[in-house]
């Protein structure tokens, strides 16, 4: 099974266009286009009935206070924990690629309420839900690491082949935890594609 991407190379830079936040002249941050990438994948299992998609950022503070602080900056070495980004689950078995944009195009204030994705797919709640604290935030929801990590960011996107049409998950919220519990036993394959990001301007200089 093949995960791959047309918008950024495994391993290598997200482009701003795919991030919730970017770098500004004026200010240490602006919003993004917030664009979802381009994916598409291949061999899946003779067996595949739905396939799940989630994005999850790996490196996220886990002191918040420290959190784009201009007197200070969130040290390389700060133990870290995961940020989701997207979840998307029931997606069809014969769909073979998201094209750039399709399932989001920009920032909303308050999340998405309804955002589109492949025929018959569900989309669960980022945790920009919590760190926003203005609403649920469904769908995709680009990188924003904090401006003052020293950390660089790194993004995976995973796919998960099912042999299940249907994810019994409850709607119309849910989280990836939850998504996650559902899957286990249910997973003919899996697949991964990562992509890196930062808003400190020597952190990306450095790459």
């Amino acid at each position: 099974m093949k995960l791959s991407s047309r918008s950024f190379a495994h391993g290598q830079a997200i482009p701003e266009e795919f991030a919730f936040g970017k770098l500004a002249d004026d200010a240490p941050m602006a919003f993004s286009d917030n664009r979802n990438p381009q994916l598409s994948w291949s061999e899946l299992p003779a067996q595949t009935r739905s396939l799940v998609l989630l994005c999850i950022d790996t490196e996220v503070p886990t002191v918040m206070a420290d959190v784009n602080q201009a007197d200070r900056s969130i040290d390389i070495n700060q133990p870290r924990q995961d940020f989701v980004h997207w979840v998307l689950i029931d997606i069809p078995a014969d769909c073979r690629e998201i094209a750039a944009g399709s399932c989001s195009e920009g920032v909303t204030s308050g999340g998405k309420r309804e955002p589109a994705g492949p025929a018959g797919s569900r989309q669960g709640i980022n945790d920009y839900t919590g760190f926003m604290g203005d609403g649920d935030y469904y769908g995709y929801d680009g990188p924003c690491p904090p401006w003052n990590d020293e950390r660089m960011h790194r993004y995976h996107f995973r796919l998960y082949a099912l042999d299940l049409d249907k994810l019994p998950v409850a709607g119309p919220r849910f989280s990836a935890a939850e998504v996650s519990a559902a899957m286990q036993g249910h997973i003919l394959a899996s697949a991964e594609l990562s992509g890196s990001y930062s808003l400190n301007r020597a952190v990306r200089a450095s790459g």
